[in-house]
């Protein structure tokens, strides 16, 4: 059986990873949890944020939100995944860490790679979360699926945007562009950037 866990760690431990230094931007940690189902097919966890929701409300997300005075990208990564999926891991389930990626709602997002295990009991709040998807490895791997580009409001900065049919709809930048880097850097060892790639006008809020 593949050891999904340490060829992703390795891979995440050999990327040279960018942080962005910008004070005017607000700090958010997401996290990509990579589960295992009882056959072993590994994804990821996404989730659809609740339509009554002020921020991005109906949108697809990774599990996350913003870092809290006194507390690390780490600890709010870990603590949002407990908040939102009921699932509390320790810090060391963390495998390693994305690109930061600013958004043109004026965040910083720190992206954490994390082990879920095998079929994890998950317990959404429903005050976060509409829905929760596992979007296998094999979707994520299809380049008819990720990325696709649409033309963005600057010169060379498209849209990214995802057609995952475990989603049935198309998935935006940043949460795209977030997980089109794991499949390139975790999955394939490429060290692809998205940090060009730009969010459609209805994320910018």
């Amino acid at each position: 059986m593949t050891d999904h866990r340490a060829q992703i760690t390795a891979a995440l431990a050999a990327f040279d990873r960018h942080e962005i230094e910008n004070a005017d931007l607000r700090d958010a940690a997401v996290t990509i949890v990579v589960t295992l189902d009882r056959a072993g097919t590994p994804a990821v966890l996404l989730t659809l944020r609740p339509s009554r929701m002020g921020r991005h409300a109906g949108q697809y997300a990774l599990p996350g939100g913003k870092v809290d005075p006194g507390e690390t990208a780490e600890e709010a990564a870990l603590r949002e995944l407990d908040e939102e999926m009921g699932l509390r891991l320790g810090p060391d389930a963390i495998l390693g860490r994305l690109d930061d990626y600013a958004t043109r709602s004026g965040f910083r997002i720190i992206p954490f790679v994390m082990w879920g295990g095998t079929d994890p009991a998950l317990t959404p709040s429903p005050d976060e979360v509409a829905q929760v998807f596992h979007i296998p490895f094999a979707e994520l791997d299809d380049d008819a699926a990720l990325p696709c580009f649409e033309e963005g409001m600057e010169p060379g900065r498209p849209v990214l945007f995802s057609r995952l049919p475990t989603l049935g709809h198309q998935m935006y930048a940043p949460t795209a562009a977030i997980l089109y880097q794991f499949r390139e850097v975790a999955l394939r060892r490429q060290p692809t950037r998205v940090a060009k790639y730009d969010q459609p006008r209805f994320a910018w809020r």
